[in-house]
């Protein structure tokens, strides 16, 4: 629950004027230890017991027996008209039927492109006039409901990115060669601050320039395909929590560019990470490149990359964020099923922060840091990991199959069929399939691979009998009592 410290004090901020019934539009001040007040005038459910005067929520009738939680839920069941006249039927439901997180759903189920971006979802589904703000005094509502969105879109995201304990800090080197990056880097993160400066795009891609020059080209922003002038729109001006952010696998051909060390190439995989072995499976290999823009608080929560692959994140614009742990590791607020097919964070990015980085940085294995345009970030095969923009930004990104994580990416494709992703449908068999590109091209690599993966197996096995013992550790020399025993000698423990 929020309490009244939790926001800026003296009232209404920013100049805001309350006359009656209406409630101006506040300019929206924001410092590092504060949040400006709800453009409605919301507050947290603390701030009820320190209020005079009756609450909005008296005059909810029998609705108000039910907890904000299900009041939301019924909501979500309306359609946009049933949810805009329900507005008006009373102060707390006003505001409820104001939060554009309902409206952003709605919207998403149209499945329509608008012809402009209005300032917020609800604006832009209704066509109303940009950047129109209700007017109707809503201080008498108090929720964490409503509130809690909104405090998060404006958390300072410095306080969070700054003050790295020295143990945590990713390693950050200048340049690093293919052998040294075998040997000892393959399994690590770390950050290249001398890498990228010579690809073209580095510096001929700003969000302006593509803006500029890509302004009708449609770009997949999480569930919804636009016109990057539309997106560009709705990054300049947009209050999301959480806000879309551009993901596009498709850029390359869209903006009909030439990737790789070929004649007028823009950018290419840097060579210390060495050969990408799913490039043997050519036009048959899963989506495995994408560009990225999104606007500040935009990013990705916390999860690993597809396939067991590595991944590399090259920064042309802006700065992000990072905080990673091993694969191992039991990340704080991030739940994961039995078979690790299901990976469910309940949380956005700005309220994992709030409410679990301090645990998380005080875990061992914990890393973090800062890449700024210009450096290029490496996430190792199966590390967990949340990225969050610091600013507006362009970014570049690629998984790929280093030898050092052959093995891995071979295991994923083989033991776990139903999580691999990015293949196209007519491919039934991924792991066949690279399995006999490796024997064609590297069959010394493959046979390394299936060595490691073997021996990997037995080293289980071996942990697996010490653990339950056997009859002999209690000197039974037989019949009666209860007994645990394999199959086949080399079959894999789950």
């Amino acid at each position: 629950m929020l309490l009244a410290k939790d926001i800026s004090r003296g009232g209404v901020s920013g100049g805001a004027s309350v006359n009656g019934s209406e409630l101006e539009s506040p300019a929206t001040r924001i410092s590092s230890d504060s949040i400006p007040v709800h453009p409605m005038g919301v507050k947290p459910l603390g701030n009820r017991y320190l209020a005079s005067g009756p609450t909005a929520r008296q005059c909810l009738g029998s609705l108000g027996h039910l907890p904000d939680e299900m009041i939301l839920q019924i909501l979500e069941s309306l359609d946009m008209w049933s949810l805009k006249d329900l507005g008006f039927t009373c102060r707390f439901l006003y505001a409820f039927c104001y939060l554009d997180e309902l409206w952003k759903a709605l919207f998403l189920e149209t499945n329509s492109q608008p012809g402009t971006w209005k300032g917020s979802w609800r604006n832009t589904l209704l066509k109303a006039p940009a950047n129109w703000r209700p007017r109707i005094d809503c201080s008498n509502v108090f929720s964490d409901v409503m509130h809690r969105p909104f405090a998060c879109t404006y958390i300072a995201l410095g306080k969070y990115s700054s003050s790295i304990p020295e143990a945590n800090q990713i390693s950050r080197l200048e340049r690093l060669s293919y052998d040294d990056f075998a040997q000892n880097w393959s399994s690590k993160p770390f950050i290249l601050t001398d890498c990228i400066q010579r690809w073209p795009v580095y510096s001929s891609w700003s969000i302006q320039q593509l803006n500029t020059r890509y302004s009708t080209v449609s770009f997949r922003a999480e569930a919804v395909d636009w016109p990057f002038s539309i997106y560009h729109e709705y990054m300049s001006n947009s209050e999301d929590e959480s806000p879309l952010y551009l993901f596009d696998k498709g850029f390359a051909e869209k903006m009909n560019i030439r990737i790789g060390h070929e004649t007028d190439a823009v950018y290419w995989p840097p060579e210390c990470f060495g050969k990408d072995l799913f490039e043997l499976l050519g036009e048959e290999r899963p989506a495995h490149r994408w560009l990225i823009v999104g606007p500040k608080r935009s990013g990705s929560t916390f999860h690993k990359d597809p396939n067991g692959t590595s991944a590399w994140n090259a920064v042309l614009e802006g700065s992000k964020y990072w905080i990673m742990f091993p694969p191992t590791a039991q990340v704080p607020g991030v739940y994961v099923s039995e078979d690790s097919s299901e990976v469910t964070s309940p949380l956005s990015i700005a309220e994992w922060l709030l409410e679990f980085h301090a645990e998380a940085r005080a875990l061992p294995g914990c890393v973090e840091g800062v890449c700024k345009a210009g450096e290029i970030l490496h996430v190792p095969s199966g590390w967990w990991h949340l990225v969050v923009n610091l600013e507006a930004g362009i970014a570049l990104t690629q998984n790929f199959v280093p030898e050092s994580h052959l093995a891995a990416v071979l295991s994923f494709l083989k033991d776990k069929p139903d999580q691999v992703t990015g293949f196209k449908k007519d491919i039934n068999d991924p792991y066949e399939l690279f399995v006999e590109r490796l024997g064609v091209a590297y069959p010394e690599l493959l046979r390394n691979a299936v060595d490691e993966l073997e021996e990997k197996t037995r080293a289980k096995k071996r942990k697996w009998e010490e653990a339950v013992g056997n009859k002999n550790d209690t000197g039974d020399s037989g019949g009666g009592g209860f007994s645990f025993g394999f199959g086949d000698e080399d079959e894999e423990i789950p």
